[in-house]
Formats: structure tokens, C-alpha cells, sequence
């Protein structure tokens, strides 16, 4: 498998579950501050020109929870699915959260034109990063999370993107001071091989 990649973002949750699942893949690096992503190469794997991708035997895969579920299946993993389908409904629920809502409020800091053609408009989206983070933040920590892992005692497929969102707060400009169980659970995947692989690789800073 190729795996196509960027720093820091999203894709990195992939590449924490390669590391968990014990995967053979092959990583692919873009530089994005050269636009790499935008190039017509890039686009013949991924037209939409984001990462993560995934190439793969059955063709190519993009989507990080997508991705995250096809890995566990191919790794014929169940112990990071939830054994119960209401518990698998609700995993779920919170990764749909993360692509559809966190994601995005993360994303106006940096890429306000995608919605916006005015200048003044992406400002005005980086400055409300903070208040939406944050309300996210509370979400996940009043209603999600059960620690100390997002289901509870087990680690889940939704755990590494769980984090990456998460761990892009403090960044984005919110207090993680009034969320303990944020905190603990950032510490808790910080403690994992997986994370520590990504951070020594330079993929997570």
C-alpha cells in the first residue's frame, strides 16, 4: 500500500493506525507549502487534491474515516471495533462529527478561500476559530468522551483521528483547561507507540 500523507494533518491518523495495526506500507510525503497537493500528479491519485489517500490492491481509497475502517478490516482486527452495534453507531457518530463539524472549524483558520472569495472574510472565519474549537472541545468532552479512550476502555479505529482533531486545540486557540477528560486522554495517546513513532518520524510536531 501506498500511503500519501502530509504533516500534521488529518492523514496522520491513518499513519498512527498503520502503526497499531502492524501494516506494511509505503509512506508518501507531500509538501504542501509547495503545493504539491495541487499538482496534476497528485490529482491522477486524489482529484480533490487533500490528503489522506490511500492506494491500495483494490484501487484507491480517500476519506480518513474511510480509510480507518478499511485498514482494520483488512488487518481482520475486531478488537479496535465496537463488538455491539449501538456502541459501533455511536463511534461512528463522533468520527461523522469530526469530518463534518471539528474538522471544518479547524479548517477556517487557514483555508477561509475555500468558502470565501474576500479577504476580509477568511479573517473574520480565523477569528472565530477560538469559539468554535472550543464549543467542539466542550462537545466531545460533555458528551462523547468516556476515557480513557473516546469508548472507554478500549481503543477504538476512532481514537487516532479523535486525537489529531483534538490535538490541533491548543493550536486553534483554546483553553484545554476546563476539559480533563480531553487532557487525559491526549496524555493517554501520547504514552502509545504508534504516537511516539509519528512524532520521532517528524509527521507530528
Amino acid at each position: 500500500m501506498k500511503f500519501y500523507f502530509a504533516p500534521n494533518t488529518i492523514s496522520i491518523a491513518v499513519a498512527i493506525l498503520l502503526e497499531e495495526l502492524g501494516l506494511d506500507y509505503e509512506p508518501v510525503k507531500l509538501d504542501f507549502a509547495s503545493g504539491e497537493q495541487t499538482k496534476p500528479d497528485y490529482h491522477k491519485i486524489n482529484p480533490k487534491g487533500r490528503v489522506p489517500a490511500l492506494v491500495t490492491d483494490d484501487g484507491i481509497l480517500t476519506e480518513t474515516g474511510a480509510i480507518l475502517e478499511y485498514l482494520t478490516a483488512r488487518a481482520e482486527n475486531t478488537d479496535f471495533l465496537m463488538a455491539d452495534p449501538w456502541d459501533m453507531a455511536q463511534m461512528r457518530s463522533v468520527m461523522f462529527y469530526l469530518a463534518s463539524t471539528m474538522h471544518v472549524n479547524h479548517a477556517h483558520k487557514m483555508r477561509g478561500h475555500r468558502w470565501a472569495n474576500h479577504e476580509s472574510s477568511w479573517q473574520d472565519m480565523t477569528s472565530k476559530v477560538p469559539e468554535t474549537m472550543t464549543a467542539s472541545c466542550a462537545f466531545i468532552e460533555e458528551d462523547c468522551l468516556k476515557t480513557p479512550f473516546l469508548m472507554g476502555d478500549q481503543f477504538t479505529l476512532a481514537d487516532p483521528y479523535l486525537f489529531i482533531v483534538c490535538n490541533w486545540a491548543s493550536g486553534d486557540g483554546v483553553d484545554l483547561t476546563p476539559f480533563p477528560k480531553i487532557r487525559a486522554f491526549l496524555a493517554t495517546m501520547e504514552a502509545r507507540p504508534s504516537v511516539k513513532a509519528v512524532r520521532e518520524r517528524g509527521w507530528l510536531t
